[in-house]
């Protein structure tokens, strides 16, 4: 697959990794994929059945975890569903076969993404639990007014002026809390470590660290704003509870950090329940009164996969994107000013990736097969 663009046959794998992506025909499922992996867990056979523990006491988190498992899941129930938050036979039968062929060409056909479906497909409907229709509320006129261009970086169509018209994905600072979560095509995966009064997450990609103290200490002076925020940490019972306050108003909750950024008013309160050797529950309350109308709550389920192994993000070695895209702009304003001198058409602007929404007055990327 080639773009007519030079500089942007990056394109498509750039938005597979923002997304999901299309999948290839389905096939038939393995016997571990064709029943919902949510019925499988020790804790739905079982609500007796209770996580490990720590030489100190706390239920054993501790492992190396990924939404792999969670690719198929929309982010947003579909509104025909409405309250249904599970599947249907038929429904989940045609993404355990979509899954099983996605697998399979990232398995067997792909040689140059680390492309990465898992191996349980789970029933959920949507990964927005709350409100009732899985979908995330409307944004307030505050929040709609900070919509930019940079909410999609080089995902969108630009214009890009300066560093600040790119993500923060984009510069390889930071997906934030959701956005390190959410899954998308690789490195979904996280490493999770526990002392008694701590516990450590370390992300894969873009390799964000947190450390949540368990102490009961205060969060930070609220004139203090960070990019994945103040977090502290308390045991609920089995339920490992994260509450995080003293965001930073640069960052967003899409897919890899994208989209229009909330407010430094942004409380996320994360609950983490092993409920399976192989699976933690993993939740995530959103309350941003300035940005969303309401709170929502997402929920996934995070797994261990088979030889699952979490690689150095060398991410600015090799980032190019900024000053590619910069370049790229230069260069277009260069052939307008040479056209406009010589009383020739001013040229089209053919750019911007295929998966992005057409903008008026740009060419959309042409894909040839």
């Amino acid at each position: 697959m080639a773009l007519v663009l030079g500089a942007a046959v990056w394109a498509p794998a750039a938005a597979l990794a923002q997304g999901r992506g299309g999948g290839p025909p389905t096939r038939p499922p393995s016997a571990l994929r064709a029943v919902a992996a949510e019925t499988t867990a020790a804790k739905a056979k079982n609500p007796t059945w209770t996580a490990p523990k720590t030489a100190w006491g706390h239920p054993d988190l501790e492992g190396v975890w990924t939404s792999d498992d969670m690719r198929s899941v929309p982010t947003q129930r579909q509104a025909a569903m409405g309250t249904r938050t599970s599947l249907t036979p038929e429904e989940f039968a045609r993404r355990a076969g979509g899954d099983e062929g996605s697998r399979d060409r990232a398995v067997n056909q792909e040689t140059i993404l680390r492309n990465e479906w898992g191996v349980r497909t789970f029933g959920y409907s949507s990964l927005v639990v709350e409100p009732a229709d899985g979908r995330i509320p409307a944004m307030t006129p505050a929040g709609l007014a900070r919509r930019a261009d940079r909410d999609q970086g080089t995902f969108g169509a630009g214009i890009f002026n300066g560093f600040e018209d790119f993500t923060l994905y984009d510069r390889c600072i930071t997906r934030g809390i959701v956005g390190s979560v959410l899954p998308v095509l690789y490195g979904n995966g996280f490493k999770l470590l526990q002392t008694p009064d701590a516990v450590v997450i370390s992300y894969e990609m873009v390799h964000d660290t947190r450390v949540i103290y368990l102490d009961g200490r205060a969060h930070v002076g609220s004139n203090i704003h960070q990019y994945m925020g103040d977090s502290r940490g308390r045991w609920e019972g089995e339920t490992l509870v994260v509450e995080t306050t003293n965001l930073s108003d640069r960052t967003s909750i899409g897919a890899n950090g994208n989209g229009t950024r909330h407010s430094t008013q942004m409380k996320i309160t994360e609950r983490f329940t092993r409920i399976d050797p192989e699976m933690v529950d993993y939740v995530i309350r959103i309350e941003d009164p300035v940005t969303y109308t309401a709170p929502f709550t997402m929920r996934l389920t995070v797994t261990s996969q088979p030889d699952y192994e979490l690689y150095e993000y060398s991410c600015h070695e090799g980032n190019g994107a900024v000053s590619y895209a910069l370049a790229g702009e230069r260069n277009y304003e260069k052939q307008v000013e040479e056209a406009k001198a010589k009383g020739l058409p001013i040229p089209q602007r053919d750019r911007g990736s295929p998966y992005a929404p057409p903008v008026e007055g740009l060419e959309p990327v042409i894909i040839r097969q």
